[in-house]
């Protein structure tokens, strides 16, 4: 079966600033932002988002239960999910793959120490590779349902996760987590290497951050969309046209005081309502737990 369209849309894609600007819509489907579609989309991530390259790789039609069930319970096994941040992180591993062509090298989830242990650091290790170079992309995200608190939270984060003696901590955990069955493992491994001087990996360093919030432009399309009276007031030119005024108001907030020494790709995902959707991916989630028991 071939695969479809994404189901998040690239909007917003603004390369020619730093940091630059992407947004990503769900879009809209019978009068409703497509909460359904998006939750199915990151829920069939999982396995490329929890699984080693190894696991990747021998996924198939055989395996396929049984590996989709070993990334679901690495990936979620605890009641406390409106604190965790996995969801999250799947989100901005789809997201990275579908916008920049990312590839992923390591899963924060082996960093875990037990199911309910938060992991710290960067949610994200991916890499973009060609012949003759080889970037290393280190993500963040903040899945919150305010704009204004993502953007705090991910910028004090941003400046303790560029000093160097943490991305020294975070190399080295990195290094021993690489799967060196990956075809970029011995790249990735010398780029990370203690005496590799760390300006030369500032040159090759991205770091992509992905933040959601309850968006006031998406509430009222919905709303607009709902009212069969008013419908069709409003062009689709038009809403296009606020939602980029909306994410560049973003990216005027988010662009202060940040890290001078790394490139930044910032990413919104607007959401409707977070709740909503995290309460359809933890339903959707212990569904796929007990079928893969």
């Amino acid at each position: 079966m071939a695969s479809g369209p994404p189901v998040l849309t690239v909007t917003v894609h603004d390369l020619t600033m730093a940091p630059t600007l992407t947004a990503l819509c769900a879009g809209y489907e019978s009068g409703e932002w497509r909460m359904k579609q998006l939750a199915r989309t990151i829920i069939n991530a999982l396995p490329s988002f929890a699984l080693t390259y190894t696991e990747a790789d021998g996924f198939d039609s055989d395996s396929g239960m049984e590996m989709m069930g070993r990334a679901v319970h690495s990936v979620y096994a605890t009641e406390k999910y409106e604190k965790r941040g996995e969801f999250g992180e799947v989100l901005l591993h789809l997201v990275i793959r579908q916008v920049f062509n990312t590839i992923p090298a390591v899963s924060k989830i082996y960093f875990q120490d037990n199911d309910n242990h938060v992991v710290k650091g960067f949610d994200a290790v991916h890499v973009v590779a060609d012949d003759a170079d080889l970037e290393l992309w280190l993500g963040e995200v903040k899945f919150y349902e305010s704009r204004a608190q993502a953007i705090a939270a991910v910028r004090e984060e941003l400046h303790q996760h560029t000093d160097a003696d943490y991305l020294r901590r975070e190399f080295a955990a990195i290094t021993a987590k690489i799967d060196r069955k990956w075809p970029h493992s011995d790249r990735l491994a010398l780029l990370l290497h203690p005496d590799t001087s760390l300006d030369d990996v500032f040159d090759r360093l991205v770091v992509p951050v992905l933040l959601t919030y309850d968006s006031p432009i998406v509430a009222a399309r919905v709303a607009e969309l709902a009212d069969t009276d008013d419908r069709g007031r409003s062009t689709h030119a038009a809403y296009l046209e606020a939602f980029e005024a909306e994410m560049r108001a973003g990216l005027a907030a988010f662009a202060k005081d940040l890290p001078v020494n790394v490139a930044i790709r910032l990413i919104f995902v607007p959401l409707h309502q977070k709740k909503v959707l995290l309460t359809e991916l933890h339903e959707r989630l212990k569904s796929m737990q007990r079928a893969t028991e």
